[in-house]
This record gives structure tokens, sequence and C-alpha cells, in this order.
């Protein structure tokens, strides 16, 4: 057996797992963990002959982890070494070590919380920060504590790129292990900056070309997804054509078995590959012969959109941590090359690591594996704790898809739900097409919903791709792997499915049941046709979705939509896949998902009131009926929303009963002591429109067109609620006028905070301080005016205006106005409001 970095700290690890239940290991890339680990620990004392479990991230490095510790050991898979992934697994009764995938691993500790006879479970590249591994962590934690007291199931976190101080305090402060690795140079060489929108793939061809001529080995090439694999493929393809010591090999997780392990294998001798990968080259899988790596430094991830209930797959840069993991293939075996197609500046840019999928994923599996446990996210431990809203919107789509209580406790269809390997709708269609005798054709739909497309490019037809399944059309050239495991995981799904059916329908071949079926796992995306003869859709939740080129499903009304999606900050979202629906369903199998709502609006033209009542799919108008018989009740409560929707303005205010709304407001401020009976209530417009109910719905009952609103009698209503003795303290404490020297009475303009007094400065003669009010709690602003009042100074001290600034401006005004009073001292001086003071 060589010799790999791993091994120098296998004692190190030995001891510490002998001490500690926890453990993390750091090792970077090519370090050997991921092989010789599990097998170093297999006849340790403390496993006591119990098995190991190890998780890997991807369906492609458990296989590959599993086949090489075998060979390591000599033996087939499924002796010693063994592995389950979705749809295949090859154990034994003598395997030790179990490699699984995380999803199979959670599905486990479901039905044996206490892992029975599994001594060690192994995370390895934890770094990727899967939900699936994040929720297999705290299940298996979680069920440790409550069920293995007597012999404690270890547990070890792995990873190339890992927090591992964090990491370590989530585990109680578990030792960490480092191995410095073997990776040997890699020479970098940068790109041009990138800019967003660039097309990727053209750069990506020029520098496979480059380095071909220039370095030598085999090249691995990260991109974001297969369309982009694709695309490069068919250009490197125009180029190389003559050359016959290049192989172009895709590498990603939808390939079969023996394409994968092409890509992975050595190249013959005297031969090259280029590799053509998705990051699921990331992970543990060593593919031989590579000492290039040409990185496009992007990523399609998964993202969630709370607002629209959908998940749309985003194309981001990768994180600081998955460039060096992606660096680090070139440099394995040999010394290498690493071409990243962006600048040295940009690179500073990038995040450190990844973020964790939990924070941006579709929450409803992991929302239905809590309620199976019987857990809130709260009571696990979690290294990043689901997003609260995202959980709560989880768990409304559960409520829908009749999985829990209003007490958040699984109905048995939840639980039937959650004993599913599928996302909850996929579950739900599954168990109700049992139930309608439609087993068949719902395991088939479930299964191409599970899959990537079988037939892309050839319209959103689901029934096409049905076709397919069946036998009756053959897929195209490159698509018979999906298709035959599409079939594979159909079989698997009707496996599941036992017992008869509780409501089976009489017409279980009628094409109408296809979009049935959908439309229970997809209620959200029911669909329906903005106008006659359009490709534009308006589905259930609200969103906008369209056809962007001619489809034989456009010439349907009603529509429920399995696949769409858009560009990042595009409204509308384009129709991928779809089945046409018969409305009538919603009399019948789908009448839950229709609600009943007594609409009362305004008909904008016509200024009347209109009732009707509406039988609505989510957002979307099944029928309407008109309402005769509207009770005075209803009929307040539309209005009243009416006027919430379109603003207060559309009541008859007046200056003064703006003035009036102000004046309350400014003492409801000043929170004044005198008052003791009572306090002044908040008449703002914002609380006014929040209580619309309470103070304007008794006094709408006439109110039947638009121009009725302006017959209300606006100030009796709204001084209504000013309870005893607060409208007389209102015009004790905010006077709407106030006395002058000259003897005038000014008007005050509470408008404006504070509030202003707008008068002539003559008539302020002889005032020494300025006008207070609200029992002299507010100063009010004066704006100071000249004879033709228009203002000359603006102020809140009115004693230093005089001591300071009157003597400037009375210069000025004696220049223009020469007839009027201007004295020296105007403390002294007679107020007038004429030109002059009386007998002068």
């Amino acid at each position: 057996m060589n010799s790999l970095p791993i091994d120098e700290v296998l004692p190190a690890l030995r001891a510490a797992l002998a001490a500690r239940h926890e453990v993390v290991l750091e090792a970077p890339p090519g370090a050997g963990k991921t092989t010789r680990v599990p097998l170093a620990l297999l006849d340790q004392d403390w496993l006591a002959g119990q098995t190991i479990l190890m998780l890997e991230p991807r369906r492609l490095a458990a296989r590959a982890a599993a086949e090489r510790m075998a060979a390591e050991l000599g033996e087939r898979v499924g002796e010693t070494v063994g592995y389950r992934i979705r749809l295949e697994s090859k154990v034994g009764p003598s395997t030790r070590i179990e490699v699984v995938t995380e999803g199979i691993l959670a599905r486990r500790l479901q039905d044996d919380p206490s892992l029975d006879g599994v001594g060690l479970v192994i995370f390895d590249e934890f770094h990727l920060r899967n939900m699936d591994a994040d929720l297999a962590l705290a299940l298996a934690l979680n069920g440790r504590e409550l069920f293995r007291d007597d012999l404690p199931m270890k547990v070890l976190l792995m990873s190339a790129t890992l927090e591992g101080e964090r990491l370590s305090r989530l585990l109680d402060d578990a030792p960490i292990v480092t191995s410095a690795g073997r990776m040997y140079p890699v020479t970098t060489i940068w790109g041009k900056p990138y800019q967003q929108g660039d097309f990727i793939e053209p750069r990506v061809v020029a520098t496979c070309l480059e380095a071909l001529d220039d370095q030598r080995g085999s090249l691995l090439v990260f991109l974001p997804g297969q369309a982009e694999i694709r695309r490069v493929h068919q250009g490197l393809q125009e180029h190389l054509q003559q050359r016959q010591d290049i192989l172009l090999c895709p590498l990603h997780g939808e390939l079969d078995l023996s394409a994968q392990r092409a890509a992975i294998d050595p190249a013959p001798p005297g031969k090259r590959k280029v590799v053509l990968a998705t990051n699921i080259a990331e992970t543990s899988i060593t593919i031989n012969g590579v000492c290039v790596v040409i990185d496009a430094g992007l990523e399609r991830v998964p993202r969630f959109d709370p607002r629209s209930g959908m998940t749309r797959l985003d194309t981001q840069r990768i994180s600081k941590a998955s460039a060096t993991q992606r660096a680090g293939r070139a440099g394995r075996l040999e010394p290498g090359v690493c071409y990243r197609l962006w600048s040295e500046a940009q690179h500073e840019q990038l995040a450190g690591f990844n973020s964790p999928e939990i924070q941006q994923a579709d929450l409803a599996g992991l929302a239905l594996q809590l309620a199976r446990w019987g857990v809130q996210p709260s009571q696990l431990k979690w290294l990043d704790v689901p997003p609260p809203a995202a959980f709560s919107q989880a768990c409304d789509l559960l409520r829908r898809l009749g999985a829990l209580q209003p007490n958040d406790q699984l109905t048995p269809h939840g639980q039937a739900m959650a004993g599913l390997p599928a996302h909850p709708r996929i579950a739900h269609l599954l168990l109700r097409g049992h139930a309608l005798g439609l087993a068949n054709l719902a395991s088939d739909i479930a299964a191409l919903l599970g899959e990537r497309d079988i037939q892309r490019g050839a319209g959103a037809d689901l029934h096409s791709r049905l076709a397919i399944l069946s036998g009756e059309q053959r897929a195209q050239r490159g698509e018979q792997g999906a298709a035959q495991r599409s079939r594979q995981l159909a079989r698997q799904y009707r496996s599941f499915l036992r017992g008869t059916a509780t409501d089976a329908v009489l017409d279980g071949d009628h094409p109408k049941w296809v979009g049935c079926l959908l439309a229970l796992a997809y209620p959200d995306r029911v669909a329906q046709r903005r106008q006659a003869g359009g490709s534009g859709y308006r589905l259930a939740n609200g969103r906008a979705a369209l056809f962007t080129e001619p489809d034989v499903l456009m010439k349907h009304d009603w529509l429920v939509i399995a696949d769409l999606g858009s560009r990042q900050g595009q409204r509308e979202e384009r129709i991928y896949l779809a089945a046409e629906l018969d409305p009538g369903l919603f009399n019948t199998v789908l009448r839950e998902q229709v609600s009943q709502v007594d609409e009362l609006d305004w008909d904008e033209r016509e200024g009347v009131l209109r009732a009707e009542r509406q039988l609505k799919v989510g957002e979307l108008v099944l029928s309407t009926s008109p309402l005769s018989d509207l009770d005075d009740e209803s009929r307040a409560r539309a209005l009243v929303s009416y006027v919430r929707r379109k603003g207060l303005e559309l009541l008859p205010w007046t200056p003064e009963l703006r003035q009036w709304q102000a004046r309350v407001e400014l003492l409801r401020r000043l929170d004044l002591d005198s008052v003791a009976e009572s306090e002044w209530p908040d008449l703002s417009d914002q609380m006014l429109r929040a209580t619309l109910e309470d103070w304007l719905a008794p006094y709408v009952a006439n109110v039947t067109r638009l121009s009725h609103f302006g017959q209300l009698d606006l100030p009796a209503i709204l001084r209504n609620l000013l309870p005893w003795p607060l409208p007389q303290q209102l015009d004790l404490q905010a006077p709407q006028t106030i006395a002058v020297p000259s003897g005038s009475n000014i008007r005050i303009d509470y408008s404006e905070q504070p509030p202003v007094l707008a008068v002539r400065l003559q008539e302020l003669f002889g005032l020494s301080d300025t006008p207070r009010i609200a029992s002299g709690k507010q100063v009010l602003k004066l704006h100071l005016l000249s004879p033709a009042r228009r203002p000359v100074q603006v102020t809140q001290d009115l004693a230093n205006f005089w001591r300071t600034t009157y003597s400037d401006v009375k210069k000025d005004l004696k220049g223009r106005y020469p007839k009027h009073y201007w004295p020296d001292d105007p403390l002294v001086a007679q107020a007038t409001a004429r030109v002059k003071p009386r007998g002068t």
C-alpha cells in the first residue's frame, strides 16, 4: 500500500477518537483522508466490532470511495466495504464500512434514531455545507444523546477547507487533528478581469487549446453546469477534429456509470484527456493523470425565493475555498498548473467560504423531517440555524399539502410523506396518485420531476416525456441514460406504494390526470392564460410565466407548470415543463385548492360598488357570480378596504380639519402633564388608515357611489375620537389663533413642526419673548413679515432678534417702506397693524 500524507496523523487521530467522541480532521486535497481514515479505524477497540458509516456529498464520490477502499483491501465492493446511494446499493452481511450519501443517512436515522450497531459516523467533505449533511449531523447528535448512553457513537468531521474552530465549538470543543498534506506546487496563471454577463465558453475553449499546446498531461476544466459543458465540448470538437490523441470527457452527476468512469480513469497510453466537469470534481474524486486545471470560477447553486416560493438555479462566483480546492486537483500527483479565468485583484474580492445551503434553499424537506423527528429547529445543534422565515414558509407548504396539523404535529398523511425518499411535493403526488388508482402514472411523473429533463429542447409538454418512459417514443441520442434512470426511479417509487386505492377513478387512462397530479404537487404553479391567444400565464402564487417559443401547450387556457426559471432580475419566468389542466377537476379531485371569496370593489369607470362571489385558486379567479344580498357589515368592510387601498385623501378633508389633526398630534407628542383624565389618541394618517374599521366603518352604510364619500361629515367623525375633556384642552393648549401686541388674533399654522406664527414685524413691537403654547412647552416659530407680508426673518428667539438683528432689518425696511413706523427701540414702541400707530 503506497504512502499518503494522511498516514502521518493517523496515530493522533486514533488517540483523539479513543479519548473523545467527537473529532474534527482537517486535511488538504490529496492527503488521502477519504480512503485511508475509515480503513485505519476499522480495528480500533472502541469500535467493538460495530460498523463505520461515511457520508459523501455526491453519488459519484460515494461509489468511487467505496471502490478504492475495497481495492486496497483486495476485495470486491459489497464485502468489507460497501455503499448505498440513490437507486443503487452494494452491501453484504460482512460489510463494516458503508459509504452513503447524506440523504440516505437522514432517512436511516428516522427509522433507527440510535443507529444501533454503528460505532462511528464520518462526515466527509463537510466544508461543502450541504443541507442534508447539516440535517444528518443535527439528528445524529440528538439521537446519540437520547439513545446511546451505554456505547456512545463517535462523530468525525473531515474536510480539506474547513472552519475547524467553529465546528469544534459546535461539538463541545472537540479536538482538531490537522494533516499537513502533500500537494505538489501549482503555478497559477491569471486571466483578464471577468465581467458580469461575459460568455465564458469562448474563453474556456481558447484557454484549453492554449494549455494543450503549452502544458503536458490531462486537463480538468471546471464549468458551472451541463449547458456550458455541452457548448465547450462542441467548441473543442470543432478545433480538435484532427487530434486523435485528445479525449473529451464530460463529468457530472447525471451521467451513467460508464461515462463517469471514463472521465475518472487514466487516459490510455499516448493519449490525453480533457475532463469537462461541474463542481462535482471538487470532492474526494481523484481524476488520474490531471496536472492542469482550467477554472471558469463559476458555480450553479439552487436558491430559494421566499417571495415566489420557487427555487431557481443561480450562477455565481465561487469562494476562495472552492478555488483552492479546484487548483489543488492539478497538484495531486505532480507539479501542475491552474488557469484561473479571472484576475488576481478579483480573487481577493471572493467570499472566503461557500454559503451554507441551509441559508438559501427550500426547507420543505427539512421541515418535514424535523416534524417526523418531533422537534423544532431550536431543539437541535446547528452550525447555522435554519432561517426562521424560510422555515415558516416551508411549514405553510406542508400544511397546504395536508402533512401538518395546526399544532405542527404530523398528520397520518404527513407521516406517510416523510417515509418516502422524495421532496414533500413529490411525496404528496405519489400518495394521492396511489389513492386515485394512478400509482404507475404518479411514479412516472415523480421520476421525471426528480431527474433532469430527458427531452431537452422538445417543447414543454410533459406528455411527450411520459411517452418516452412508456416506450411509445424513443429518447434522443445522449438522453437514453437519463431516460433509463427515470424508469429505474419510477420502479423504485412503485415499490413504495402498497395497498389498495381508496378513491380510484374510473377513467385512469384519460390524459387529464397528468395535469391533475402535477397540480397536487404544485398547487402554487397552477396557471391561467392572461389573454386569449397569448403566450403569457399567471400562476396561483401571483407570479407571471410565459412561453418564449411556440409550444403546443399554448392552446390551453389552464396549465400546471412543473419547471420554470428566469435570469436574475427578470420578473417573468420561462416555462420549461408543464401539462394542460382541466379546470373541471376543481369541482372534484382538486376541490381542496379552491377557496370562496366575497369580493367587494369599486367599478373605477362607473364609480359604483360591485359585489361578487369569487371561486379562486390561489390568486387566480376560477368563476364569479354577483352578490345581491350584501349585508351592511360586508359592505362596510369593502368600503373600508377601498379607502385603505386608495388612501385617506379619498375622504373630504379640509385645510381646517388638517390643522385640527396636527394640533392633536402636537399635544400627543408633548404628552402634557396637565391632562390627567385621558391620553391624547394617535390620529396620524398611518394610525387612521390602520384603524379604519373602528372609526370609519360605522358611518359608510349609505355610501354606494364614490361621490358619496364627499358627503361624509368627516370633521364630526374625527372629533368624536377625542374623549372629554380633551376637546376643551385642545382649544386651550393648542389654540387656532393667538393674540399679539397689536390686538390682532393671528392664526397658527400647525402643519409644520414647530408650529408657525406668520405675523408682520410691526405687530410684535413691545413683545420681549417668543410666544409659547401648550402650557409653555412649545415655542412657536416666528415668520416675521414685512408690510407686504413677505418674510424678512425666521426665529424662535425673539429677544435675541431685537437685540442683534433688528437694527439691520430696520434699515432695510425703512428704505423700502419709508412711510411705515420703524422705532429705534422696538421693546418700548407701540405695536400696530397700521402704517403707523394712532396718534403718531
